[in-house]
């Protein structure tokens, strides 16, 4: 133990008569009985204090109450009950005990003052990331956490919307960059209130979900470095957290009165309202205080050897499989803990839908660093009873290497599917040779997730995400333009299958323009027109563009902000999607939850029949294949359907197969200009050639209607 930490007096209320044992269960603060329950785990700490402060903003606290280890401590839990508190209250904790970082890992330091780590809100208005470095005290620029009662709230019979996998359709979006350009035109930019009024959008594209960047507390006032123009860089995207039950201050419009809890919580009724469920990108990976030179917020100064993965050789050093300074030990049985009763607070207390796991592989590490064939924390999460209803979607992979697409452990989980999004990218972009790969990605990925008998709706489809470019700038730059990240375009992916269509960048020539919306709409035909689940990335649907920058972490600004002027230029493209989005929804040919087979229907055709430009010709073996095209027999009232994908930059003609008693309709040409790209139900257009010319680069889709049930033009 160290020595006595050098601060301004602190006032001990020990033998206050409000002050009494409490109990260990729950963690955290707890509104009950007249007052707050607090529970803190720490299992080598040696003396733990709760300090009290009257204002969020006080520099010094109220009063310091010392927990005996005699009367406030159950094994490894410290806990007290103080009467005649409740919401509102803003406090934290100090801890001592040994340090020993080399050979115990141990790191108590009684001059930090810590967060709790089952804060259900946090406020950071005093906070200096740097002073909580150093040795000095830093009561005064210390994080506090709130005291929060969550029955205070009126859910108005809201209740989970359990969208079927099948049917889902994903908009993955950052709530900051949703609103906060002044093109949103929101009262609140950036906030969750803001979310709720782009729900008319949200409703009108037709996506059954939104999936939400993190949204727990993080450390947005970190510098990470200077830009070439000067300006300072922060943690924008939020996979940076420290309040794991906590909803992110900087999105709260008033979080110095607490109403952290109901703005989000807001949000999330109103989206489900509108028959959107919320899941929640989440990052149990890693942690805000970085390696052995970052701060001290709460898990390194209360059980820094439970909480991450230490050398074993020195233990003073951080593994680090997440690129972050530090690896969360996940399977711990108290860190275990930790993620599992997080992720139930959030379904069962804010009705949350789901979670995307960030670099979800590193949880299936052991503690010595290696992959384990059993983790307990994946298990537990896929076993639990509160989350069996929710959707759990992996990033099947870590910084350290692991890459587990379609062997993720566990049979429940979802998967982002990379070779999905490199696959798809090459074949549109023009690339000879990969028709086979292509047609297993429109299959549901059978390849990937059959060994392990898993179904496509393990498969999250996707051609862009956060991390690369948008949809605008893959079919706009060849090369990433990443030099406003302060890092030398050093940073980022060098490989991303991208065409700029010829010309890098933004371009006045027509050509290239139509060449770019109609690789746009190709693109997103073939995400719509696969099995698994698709998502989208927020902007696409009007596209925006980040103006070649492919990791756009550090940048809050107009780089990463949605230009919702864009979206009132671009009523072509956004029509596009809506409609693709309807069309994936009117045949369940598209949706359904297991891989083809040959089945047979009512017809005798197959459920898929592969074809090139001749039928049954898919040319497997032709290394200069760019074109596809495949037959799909019609179920439980689907039409059959044939798919044409001709990716050669020449116009081809697709032989077609005769269906008795039927008709060939165009459904769907990326050639043509809206709104005659895609037609409604009721609205398609005959086709009666025995062949069909399609465009180079371009998607085309035909259903075979019934003669009798041709409608009149």
């Amino acid at each position: 133990m160290h020595a006595p930490f050098d601060a301004k007096p602190e006032t001990t209320m020990t033998e206050a008569p409000q002050i009494s044992a409490g109990r260990p269960q729950p963690l955290g603060s707890t509104v009950v009985d007249g007052g707050v329950n607090f529970s803190v785990f720490s299992e080598h700490a040696t003396r733990v204090d709760l300090l009290l402060f009257d204002k969020c903003d006080d520099p010094q606290p109220s009063r310091t109450i010392h927990l005996h280890p005699d009367k406030h401590r159950s094994f490894h839990f410290w806990h007290c009950h103080v009467a005649g508190i409740g919401a509102g209250q803003v406090y934290a904790y100090r801890m001592d005990g040994p340090r020993d970082p080399k050979r115990s890992g141990t790191r108590f330091d009684h001059r930090k003052v810590l967060l709790d780590p089952y804060a259900r809100a946090n406020i950071n208005s005093r906070w200096n990331r740097t002073l909580a470095i150093g040795l000095q005290d830093n009561v005064e620029t210390c994080m506090r956490s709130l005291v929060v009662d969550l029955d205070d709230y009126d859910w108005e019979g809201d209740q989970p919307l359990r969208t079927p996998m099948e049917d889902t359709v994903i908009y993955e979006m950052h709530v900051r960059g949703l609103t906060a350009s002044p093109t949103s035109r929101a009262a609140s930019p950036g906030t969750f209130s803001a979310v709720v009024e782009k729900i008319p959008h949200l409703k009108r594209l037709g996506v059954t979900a939104v999936e939400l960047l993190p949204v727990f507390d993080f450390d947005e006032t970190h510098v990470l470095r200077n830009g070439p123009d000067g300006t300072p860089l922060h943690n924008y995207w939020g996979y940076d957290p420290y309040g794991f039950f906590a909803p992110h201050t900087g999105y709260c419009t008033s979080p110095h009165l607490n109403t952290h809890i109901a703005e989000f919580r807001d949000m999330v009724k109103e989206l489900h309202r509108a028959g959107i469920e919320v899941i929640l990108d989440v990052v149990f990976n890693h942690t805000s205080e970085g390696n052995e030179f970052g701060p001290t917020i709460s898990f390194r100064g209360q059980a820094n050897e439970a909480y991450y993965h230490l050398w074993p050789q020195d233990r003073s050093h951080y593994m680090d499989f997440t690129g972050c300074g530090n690896a969360v030990n996940a399977n711990h049985p108290f860190v275990a803990k930790f993620i599992i009763e997080s992720l139930e607070y959030w379904v069962t207390e804010h009705h949350v839908d789901g979670f995307r796991f960030d670099l979800a592989s590193e949880l299936s590490r052991g503690d010595q660093g290696y992959e384990m064939p059993v983790p307990p924390v994946l298990w537990a999460i896929e076993l639990s009873k509160v989350l069996a209803e929710t959707k759990i979607i992996a990033e099947p992979w870590d910084g350290g290497g692991l890459y587990q697409v379609g062997r993720f452990p566990g049979k429940r989980w979802a998967q982002w599917n990379g070779p999905f999004r490199d696959d798809v990218r090459r074949f549109v972009r023009g690339d000879a040779g990969v028709v086979g790969d292509l047609a297993k990605r429109l299959g549901g990925s059978e390849d990937l997730f059959g060994p392990q008998k898993e179904l496509p709706t393990n498969s999250i489809n996707f051609v862009t995400c956060h991390d690369g470019f948008t949809l605008n700038d893959l079919v706009s730059y060849d090369h990433k333009h990443n030099y406003a990240n302060g890092e030398a375009d050093t940073d980022g992916s060098s490989e991303n299958y991208s065409w700029n269509c010829g010309a890098e960048g933004p371009c006045d020539d027509p050509e290239v323009e139509r060449l770019r919306v109609r690789q746009i709409k190709n693109l997103l035909s073939v995400l719509m027109l696969s099995r698994g689940v698709p998502m989208l990335l927020a902007g696409d649907e009007f596209r925006n563009s980040q103006s070649g920058n492919n990791n756009a972490y550090c940048q809050d600004n107009p780089t990463s902000w949605l230009d919702w002027d864009q979206a009132e230029k671009e009523e072509e493209t956004f029509e596009f999607v809506r409609r693709l989005i309807a069309l994936r929804r009117r045949y369940r040919t598209f949706r359904a939850p297991h891989f083809y087979t040959g089945h047979l229907n009512s017809r005798q055709l197959p459920d898929i029949t592969w074809h090139g430009t001749r039928l049954e010709q898919p040319g497997w073996e032709d290394t200069n294949a760019r074109v596809l095209a495949c037959t799909l027999g019609g179920f439980d009232g689907d039409p059959d359907l044939h798919l044409i994908l001709n990716m050669y930059h020449l116009g081809l003609d697709f032989e077609l197969p005769h269906i008795r008693g039927h008709r060939w309709h165009r459904v769907l040409d990326t050639a043509q200009a809206g709104p005659r790209d895609l037609l409604p139900a009721g609205h398609e257009e005959p086709h009666d050639d025995h062949t069909f010319h399609a465009h180079g680069r371009s998607v085309v889709l035909l259903a075979a209607l019934s003669d009798a049930k041709d409608n009149p033009r």
